[in-house]
């Protein structure tokens, strides 16, 4: 296991906040504009993803994209990665979780942070695209908890390397948080959306949640006890979580693997990093002092912002397809 921490990321000294770390880039930035093309895959259950398609139409290599809670390919995060690894010929593919593309999904169910049969189903439909090419996969919150968590329980070489950012390790953990202090606003603003695409879905088919058990709700333990774990076969919000967060299959990991992540994280609290013994030797963590959640902003004035991640992921995949270039040699 390799760690590096507070070396790699330097904040600018005009954004130190955790949470103008995690808002600067939602807030302010001039977010690139990545050329979508859109797939729409249909599951074995009848309910379908939608895929969107950026860069090179050559297939390989690739690299799949996961978002975060209720985020899209339209998210900052994402449009950078899609943008920048764009930039270098490097195709990629933003994979929407279920009801997050814009359109509800068709069946009563969503998505949640431990589903990793739709990520499988994904990762199998671009390998049938490239049999022999390299494949890699970057999640962002919790894409990247669902992304760790089938690099731990999954036996198969799908994936050739990944990387995870702003991961909820702990979702116990970072639902305690969450109802803290400023870290609150947060939570308002996903649980509010949250909400929203339930009433969406009502408004074209039948759906076992009552909207107006919904609406008391004001935490995430609230809702995930209400809506995710019910609809998902959990027995609690307890349960869930504990099934699902993802460092529990860290040391399982065979796949080389890189998770950035910054000790203020306003979603998530230092308890829940791992420590070095617990990260196999395929697995590296880039800590830092700061950096809030996905946003790691650098730069010497609030007009020359840097977003650090720009560089760091694309630099991190081209170093993997060198890798993986000379070992097929």
């Amino acid at each position: 296991m390799s760690l590096t921490s507070g070396a790699a990321f330097t904040p600018a000294w005009w954004c130190r906040s955790p949470h103008l770390q995690t808002l600067w880039p939602h807030l302010f930035r001039l977010r690139p504009r990545p050329r979508y093309r859109r797939e729409r895959l249909e599951l074995p259950d009848g309910d379908f993803l939608d895929l969107d398609w950026c860069g090179p139409t050559m297939p390989d290599p690739l690299v799949v994209i996961l978002h975060g809670l209720e985020g899209s390919s339209s998210s900052h995060y994402v449009r950078a990665l899609a943008h920048n690894l764009a930039l270098c010929g490097i195709p990629s593919v933003v994979m929407h979780q279920r009801g997050c593309s814009g359109v509800p999904n068709r069946l009563a169910r969503f998505y949640h942070a431990g589903e990793t049969g739709d990520l499988r189903f994904v990762l199998e439909h671009c390998r049938r695209k490239q049999p022999d090419g390299r494949l890699y996969g970057v999640g962002f919150s919790l894409g990247g908890n669902i992304l760790l968590k089938w690099l731990g329980e999954s036996r198969d070489t799908l994936l050739d390397a990944a990387a995870a950012v702003s991961v909820p390790f702990r979702l116990d953990h970072g639902a305690w948080r969450l109802e803290r202090g400023a870290s609150r606003l947060y939570q308002a603003h996903l649980v509010r959306g949250m909400k929203q695409s339930v009433a969406r879905k009502r408004r074209v088919m039948r759906h076992p949640v009552d909207v107006r058990v919904l609406a008391t709700c004001r935490t995430f333990e609230q809702i995930d006890n209400r809506l995710t774990a019910p609809l998902h076969g959990f027995r609690d919000a307890r349960d869930y979580y504990q099934r699902n967060s993802c460092r529990q299959f860290l040391g399982a990991i065979r796949t080389p693997t890189l998770i950035i992540h910054a000790l203020d994280d306003p979603f998530m609290i230092p308890a829940a990093v791992p420590g070095p013994g617990e990260l196999p030797a395929d697995v590296s963590m880039e800590l830092s002092h700061h950096g809030g959640h996905c946003g790691f902003v650098s730069g010497p004035t609030p007009f020359r912002p840097r977003y650090w991640l720009d560089r760091r992921l694309p630099d991190y995949i081209r170093l993997r397809m060198a890798h993986d270039s000379g070992a097929s040699r």
